[in-house]
């Protein structure tokens, strides 16, 4: 197994023209903006357009995503398969999250515009149909996340018996999430490693994943892009000391200084990220909130807006610190320093992308500042530290209200029974308040005990036949549970 080591800078001298490439894919590269590699990409093109299975480690926003489509297509090319069902894709790629599927599934559309070959996306929550019947078309890339691949695999939708070339990509992700066994099924349904393309990049090529690698690739030639700093060296990086209550006008006087057409802003949990949507609303700034919660379409438009400008400040738990090229985004905020010093490595990772610069800012708070540590220890160095100027600290205006708001079945007014809404609420038990007493239903009725009946109250005097009738069509009162 051999090993390419070299000192990272953001582009190498070697261009995409040297490579023995088709001229559709070069036009394909030309018209994505590349012309000189990366360093990921000068190592690990020759033994892959070589014929040779490669294991690549380099940071997130180095271009390991066009190296290994670039490879993909050029050895489509090369190797043209006439017997083929066309339900057989002859590539697949397999991602972690589904953000980052669709992020490859768009850079393979650009690398590969002028190339014949039929792309398919394939990830939950969305289009389950319209996946299959796409499926059943046939396609010759196949891009996707773990759960939706089996699940369609399974079914017979597809098969992986013409399997040419094969990528996973975020491998150490793989692990983190629990995809390993998803994985291993994938694989063993392909053919033999020897008679297919294997690719696997990671952030870091751990013990497991080179497990992985000699498991399923073939003799893989290990490709590290090592730098002194796991975060990329065009970020500047630095730490504020808030108090809890000094966070909101920090991130207030931040935003304002910073004045950037995208910033992105994490936080650790779902609630935080709604709290902190209301407090930005509130103070005439225009937000989305990406948390896990959100449905794919959803999530997919609020990207889409955030890419395109229309909302320049995206607030997000750490699903979408992986995977996701947001091109120009000038600033991540750690409003929340996070608890896995990884997570800080590819929060960060969200700027100064493909050789961009960025800034990252984070507040090691009252609650989170004990992840420093760690996070400093991670990523070898320590993060500059700057003290928190009067100038800096904005007085906000009280938060929006909440645009869900929830309801609590304690507070529920007065007027929603009256509108005759089926609610339950234990201020005005309305079973006191009725003038004829009636039969509770069994599911709320307290049990008696063999000597008398349950804590009703005595009636005041015998209903005639003509109340009872009247009662059986009055409208159910609700039970009080």
């Amino acid at each position: 197994m051999l090993h390419f080591i070299m000192s990272e800078k953001h582009l190498t001298n070697q261009r995409f023209t040297d490579f023995d490439l088709a001229d559709p894919l070069l036009r394909g590269i030309a018209d994505s903006g590349f012309e000189f590699c990366t360093p990921i990409q000068a190592e690990a093109l020759p033994p892959l357009l070589a014929g040779q299975d490669v294991a690549g480690q380099a940071k997130t926003g180095t271009g390991k995503t066009a190296a290994f489509l670039i490879a993909i297509f050029s050895h489509l090319e090369r190797h043209p398969q006439a017997e083929r069902k066309p339900d057989q894709p002859r590539a697949v790629v397999v991602a972690p999250t589904r953000e980052l599927a669709i992020q490859i599934h768009k850079d393979a559309e650009q690398i590969g515009r002028h190339l014949p070959h039929k792309l398919g996306l394939v990830y939950g929550g969305v289009d389950y149909d319209k996946q299959r019947r796409m499926l059943i078309a046939g396609v010759d890339v196949l891009i996707g996340t773990p759960g939706r691949l089996i699940d369609y695999h399974k079914q017979g939708v597809f098969g992986l018996q013409g399997v040419q070339a094969m990528v996973l990509d975020e491998a150490d992700r793989m692990f983190d999430l629990g995809f390993i066994r998803d994985i291993r099924f994938l694989f063993r349904r392909m053919p033999p490693p020897a008679e297919r393309l294997n690719m696997l990049f990671s952030a870091t090529l751990s013990l497991r994943v080179n497990e992985l690698a000699y498991e399923h690739m073939n003799n893989p030639q290990i490709v590290k892009i090592e730098s002194e700093h796991l975060t990329v060296d065009q970020v500047e990086e630095c730490v504020y000391f808030p108090s809890n209550e000094e966070k909101i006008p920090l991130l207030l006087g931040t935003l304002k200084k910073i004045e950037s057409a995208r910033t992105l802003i994490f936080v650790n949990t779902k609630y935080a990220a709604d709290k902190l949507e209301r407090w930005l609303v509130g103070n005439d700034y225009q937000v989305a909130v990406l948390s896990g919660d959100v449905p794919q379409r959803k999530r997919e438009s609020l990207l889409q807006k955030f890419k395109e400008g229309i909302v320049p400040v995206l607030v997000a738990t750490d699903v979408a610190a992986r995977g996701l090229h947001i091109p120009d985004v000038g600033h991540v905020i750690n409003y929340d320093l996070p608890q896995d010093p990884e997570d800080y490595v590819h929060r960060v990772g969200r700027t100064a992308r493909a050789g961009a610069s960025g800034d990252a800012i984070s507040f090691a708070c009252e609650t989170y500042a004990f992840s420093l540590m760690d996070i400093e220890a991670y990523i070898g160095h320590k993060i500059p530290v700057k003290s928190i100027d009067q100038e800096l600290l904005i007085r906000p205006e009280p938060p929006a209200k909440s645009t869900q708001p929830r309801q609590s079945a304690r507070k529920t007014s007065r007027k929603s029974i009256s509108e005759g809404k089926r609610t339950v609420t234990h201020k005005q038990p309305a079973h006191r308040h009725a003038k004829t007493p009636h039969k509770e239903p069994a599911r709320s009725k307290p049990k008696a005990d063999k000597q008398g009946a349950a804590d009703e109250p005595p009636a005041k005097s015998p209903e005639t036949g003509e109340e009872k009738a009247r009662r059986r069509q009055a409208p159910e009162t609700p039970a009080i549970g």
